[in-house]
C-alpha cells in the first residue's frame, strides 16, 4: 500500500434532495482549525461531520469518524471508508450538511457523505506520503560547511543546530530514506 497525503485545502460538494453536503479536505495540522472555522461560517448548518487519518510516531494510523447528531454509523464511518480506500493519510475531511427538507435515510446520508468526501479527493493533487524523522548529525568546524552543503542538497531541513567545543551538533528532519543516506544517528 503507497499511502498519499495532500499540502493543501480542497473542496467537493454534492446535492442530494435539496440537502447540500459541501467537503472539505484538509491537511491534518490544519484540521481543529479548520472545524473551528466551519463551525463560526456555518452556524445555520445541521451538521459538521468529520473524518480523519493519521500516521503516528510508533507506525500506527490513528483514525475516527465522527456523525455530529446523524445517525450513528450513516456519516462518519462512510466519510472514513472513502479517505481508507484512497490510501489517504495526515488528512481530514469535514463535511458542512444543510438539510433540504427531506430525509435521506441511512443508505441515502451514507451515499451523500462518502460522494461529497469523494468529489473533494478528486479535485485534490495527491502526493506521495513520506514519513519524516529526525537525526542528530555532527562534524568538526572544517568539515560543518560540506555537512551543511549536503543537507541542502538532500532537501533536509535543520531543526537546530548546536555548537560545540569539537565543531557542530545538527538536528536534521526529513524523509527517512534521506536521512539514512545522510549518516548519523536516528533521534525519531
Amino acid at each position: 500500500m503507497s499511502l498519499k497525503t495532500i499540502t493543501r485545502e480542497y473542496e467537493g460538494f454534492l446535492e442530494d434532495r435539496k440537502s447540500r453536503f459541501m467537503a472539505f479536505l484538509v491537511p491534518i495540522e490544519q484540521f481543529e482549525k479548520r472545524l473551528e472555522e466551519l463551525r463560526k461560517e456555518h452556524r445555520k448548518a445541521n451538521h459538521i461531520v468529520t473524518a480523519h487519518r493519521r500516521f503516528l510516531d510508533d507506525d500506527r494510523i490513528e483514525e475516527s469518524g465522527k456523525d455530529d447528531g446523524e445517525p450513528a454509523g450513516t456519516s462518519g464511518m462512510p466519510t472514513l471508508r472513502v479517505l481508507q480506500g484512497a490510501d489517504l493519510i495526515n488528512c481530514a475531511v469535514l463535511i458542512v450538511r444543510y438539510f433540504g427538507g427531506t430525509k435521506l435515510g441511512g443508505g441515502g446520508l451514507a451515499r451523500a457523505y462518502s460522494g461529497a468526501a469523494q468529489d473533494a479527493i478528486a479535485h485534490a493533487e495527491l502526493m506521495p506520503f513520506q514519513k519524516l524523522s529526525r537525526k542528530s548529525v555532527s562534524a568538526d568546524f572544517a568539515s560543518s560547511s560540506e555537512l551543511e552543503r549536503k543537507i541542502t542538497g538532500f532537501g533536509l531541513d535543520v531543526v537546530s543546530r548546536e555548537y560545540v567545543e569539537t565543531g557542530v551538533v545538527l538536528i536534521v528532519e526529513g524523509p527517512v530514506d534521506l536521512l539514512d543516506a545522510l549518516g548519523g544517528t536516528a533521534d525519531d
